[in-house]
């Protein structure tokens, strides 16, 4: 399916009219780059702060929204400092951004496990046609488990096992992590970029918009060679066969996508960067970035129905109801792709 790409032409020329019209006083320049980062320093160091007041040991509703807002800024500096790394000292750049993706990875990992082990549940039961609630799924009691079948529910059973000691030993991580001396060397250069950003000489006076096109370039260069051709197809049975062999290594079809959500979500930093506070949210964007992270979960869901149906000396039944789930799961990446092509398609939104 066709997509929609920028031309290849002079970079100070591949501006979108987003990022053309971005400041009504001028071109953006690394003025504008010190203070999104400053802000974003702010942001971390306010969520670092909530997430030690609520408490690190127990996960309540505070503290999960804490852990959240430390990602989402550790993202955004360490997204920024990639698009615009010419603007920037190169050493304390390429120091910081590793650790801070390092940090992002290790907070959202137990948040991973949780809402991978609630949609794999949730499918066995739409699948087998159950009423009872998830939390009644997993319980001990036989007769909370509704009208799911006894493979269903043994495949329930080893999935919540396998998934709540991943989690588990995810929450563990990251609560060594931010105990860490690595972490505190990182919020100690996060604290430093709050008041001060270690811009080139050049930086204050540079058009931050190049920076940002290429960016978007790489992003829709990315969408242009997505295997749309085999990905497409509403029965994908090449992504079936792969995922239930005995092969444990990531599908082949989702590298592809994956790439494109990271560099989508540096084109939405970009923009945020180049357009300012107050700037219209782009629905295009938007929609698209959503139908991917639904993309990611399905894959990585599907990814953990099969490991769990390599588990030794499983039963014939809860093997088949494992085999089952994974094929669901690989339906929701092909119409994940699907609203994705969809949403992509649509006009972007034009600056005014």
């Amino acid at each position: 399916m066709a997509q929609q790409h920028l031309e290849p032409t002079d970079p100070t020329a591949r501006v979108s009219p987003a990022l053309g019209s971005a400041r009504a006083g001028g071109a953006p320049t690394g003025d504008a780059l010190a203070g999104y980062l400053r802000t974003q320093a702010t942001e971390f160091l306010r969520a670092l702060r909530l997430h030690r007041e609520t408490g690190t040991a127990s996960a309540t509703a505070e503290s999960v929204d804490a852990a959240r807002a430390l990602r989402r800024s550790a993202r955004r500096i360490s997204g920024s400092l990639h698009t615009f790394r010419p603007l920037l000292d190169t050493d304390w750049s390429e120091e910081i951004r590793p650790e801070l993706a390092w940090l992002s990875g290790t907070l959202g990992l137990e948040h991973a496990y949780e809402g991978r082990l609630e949609r794999l549940l949730l499918a066995l039961h739409r699948l087998s046609g159950s009423t009872a609630l998830p939390a009644q799924a997993t319980s001990e009691a036989g007769t909370e488990r509704g009208n799911l079948t006894v493979g269903a529910a043994k495949a329930g059973a080893l999935l919540d096992r396998q998934l709540t000691l991943a989690r588990t030993r995810a929450h563990s991580t990251a609560l060594q992590a931010l105990g860490s001396s690595r972490f505190h060397a990182v919020a100690d250069k996060v604290a430093v970029l709050a008041s001060e950003v270690p811009l080139t000489a050049a930086a204050p006076t540079t058009d931050l918009r190049p920076q940002a096109a290429a960016a978007e370039e790489r992003l829709t260069d990315a969408i242009a060679a997505l295997p749309l051709v085999t990905a497409g197809h509403p029965y994908n049975a090449e992504a079936l066969v792969h995922g239930l062999s005995p092969d444990p290594a990531p599908h082949p079809q989702d590298g592809p996508w994956h790439q494109v959500r990271l560099l989508l979500r540096l084109h939405r930093y970009a923009r945020e960067v180049v357009s300012g506070e107050g700037a219209p949210v782009d629905v295009r964007l938007l929609a698209a970035g959503q139908a991917l992270n639904r993309h990611r979960d399905a894959s990585e869901a599907a990814a953990a129905a099969a490991a769990a149906a390599r588990t030794p000396r499983i039963a014939p039944a809860t093997a088949y109801a494992l085999g089952v789930l994974h094929a669901d799961q690989r339906h929701e990446v092909e119409a994940a792709r699907f609203a994705f092509q969809q949403a992509w398609q649509k006009q972007p939104v034009e600056a005014v």
